[in-house]
């Protein structure tokens, strides 16, 4: 899966639909497999549309009231998780 979210990130600039295709590949071999997708990978693309989400060119992020706030611009899906906290350095 990653693997597959890679070449996405690396397609997304010349074919947009490319890389929706690639992150479709990598939800099917996981539930074919029923592997859970890694939480920083769920996170790259749209939970509704699918769409493979690039900040600043089809999603926005905005942290609101201590949280992140992730819309996607293809189909206008809104998704929030708890910003995290801080690490002590």
């Amino acid at each position: 899966m990653e693997i597959l979210f890679r070449e996405a990130s690396q397609a997304f600039p010349g074919e947009p639909a490319l890389s929706d295709r690639y992150v479709a590949l990598a939800r099917r071999i996981s539930m074919r497999q029923r592997v859970r997708i890694p939480r920083e990978l769920q996170r790259r693309f749209c939970q509704k549309c699918h769409a493979y989400l690039v900040p600043g060119v089809n999603a926005r992020v905005r942290v609101h009231r201590g949280r992140v706030v992730t819309t996607c611009l293809v189909c206008g899906y809104r998704r929030r998780y708890p910003l995290g906290r801080r690490q002590e350095e």
